[in-house]
């Protein structure tokens, strides 16, 4: 009776779960989704789980890693982001996390039984009333090493049968979790470097040189003020923090209100909200005020560090340039090089956010700027219209 029932546990895990994995998850690119999944059908074939949890290292500019975790009786995986500082913690130096991860092998404790218990997650999930507990190793190409985990609240935890039936499903699950986990890093790689919707340009296939596409677009130059004498004069270090602090206040305001970074140039940046976008100028406006609000107290010592804004709209190609084996994803035309003359001129104007006839026009910003009258820009041979942006003291530098 018991081998008929292990040959039938034996035949469900191989149908629902092995062969499932080998032909039916190639259309859910979310790793969550296809974990909770794996659980429910885990637990479907008669291997009562009451708890697991994937924890998968990503190549982010923000965290390590991902942490999922399924309970019983949930459809779907909670995602957590774990810190690059983990590693160092005592939680994660005293855990089986560590022993798995290291030793590349399978770490099992049965949790009812008399304690305390070598680690600390054990007394937890002992409390919790979970019976067992089992991590594995998922071994990725490149030495690369995630891990996951199964618990049980059966009485007499895991059989032996059952342990050998996950041992199997390894392998497979590793190979899945592969698939997505690059297919993120991908994304997540592009979206750190070029930016959101550049990103998801290359990756529906524009990756040839001159693949390109003519777009009106609020185009925006910052650029860092006195950055050639603070280079001279500091530490690399403290250069760097410098920028770094200065990037993040510019940025951030830029991307919460749906423009798109496309390169850092040294001390500045390029960014455009393409006009296709809902009240895309006046978007560029608040992103510039907050900005600017954020960065008036930003000091180097007892210096304010300072910097100086271009804004203009126009018609600009908006694509792929460079040589045959190196592209940049970017925007070209006389609108970029107009903004990037109008951020220059804030130092001869002492202004420190110009804008373009054509931009405040657009915006019906007027009530908002100065008007400077034409001035004559290097490269264009008519007099330009240039607005100022009027900022209010708490926008100045303090």
């Amino acid at each position: 009776m018991l081998e008929t029932m292990g040959v039938e546990l034996d035949l469900r895990f191989r149908v629902q779960i092995l062969d499932w994995l080998a032909a039916g998850v190639r259309y859910q690119p979310r790793g969550e989704k296809v974990f909770a999944e794996l659980c429910a059908r885990i637990v479907a074939c008669g291997i009562p789980l009451s708890r697991a949890t994937l924890h998968l290292r990503v190549h982010h500019p923000q965290w390590l890693g991902t942490r999922m975790t399924w309970m019983r009786g949930q459809s779907d995986a909670s995602v957590q982001t774990i810190a690059y500082d983990v590693e160092a913690t005592d939680v994660f130096l005293r855990s089986p996390f560590r022993v798995a991860i290291d030793s590349g092998k399978r770490v099992r404790q049965k949790l009812q039984i008399n304690g305390p218990h070598i680690f600390a997650v054990y007394e937890e999930l002992k409390h919790e009333g979970h019976t067992d507990y089992v991590a594995w190793p998922l071994d990725h190409t490149q030495g690369r090493r995630h891990l996951i985990t199964f618990a049980t609240d059966r009485p007499d935890g895991f059989s032996d049968q059952e342990l050998a039936l996950l041992d199997t499903l390894m392998p497979w699950y590793s190979l899945v979790t592969e698939i997505r986990v690059k297919d993120q890093l991908a994304r997540t790689l592009l979206e750190t470097y070029v930016g959101a919707h550049a990103s998801d340009e290359i990756l529906h296939g524009a990756i040839t040189r001159g693949s390109r596409e003519t777009i009106i677009a609020a185009i925006l130059i910052c650029d860092l003020r006195n950055f050639t004498r603070l280079s001279d004069s500091l530490p690399r270090d403290e250069l760097i923090e410098i920028l770094n602090r200065y990037f993040d206040v510019v940025a951030e305001p830029i991307e919460r209100h749906g423009g798109e970074i496309l390169k850092f140039i040294g001390d500045g940046l390029l960014a455009v909200f393409p006009m296709d976008g809902a009240d895309a100028c006046q978007h560029l406006l608040a992103a510039v005020q907050e900005g600017y609000q954020s960065a008036s107290c930003l000091r180097r010592t007892a210096e304010v560090v300072r910097f100086g804004t271009g804004i203009h709209l126009g018609e600009v190609m908006y694509g792929n340039i460079g040589s045959k084996k190196r592209l940049d994803f970017t925007v070209i035309g006389s609108a970029v090089n107009l903004a990037f003359k109008l951020e220059a001129l804030t130092k001869t104007l002492n202004r420190p956010v110009l804008l373009s006839g054509d931009f405040v026009q657009a915006a019906a910003c007027f009530d908002q700027t100065d008007y400077l009258g034409p001035q004559r820009v290097s490269g264009f041979d008519a007099p330009i219209g240039v607005h100022a942006l009027r900022l209010n003291a708490s926008q100045m530098p303090c």
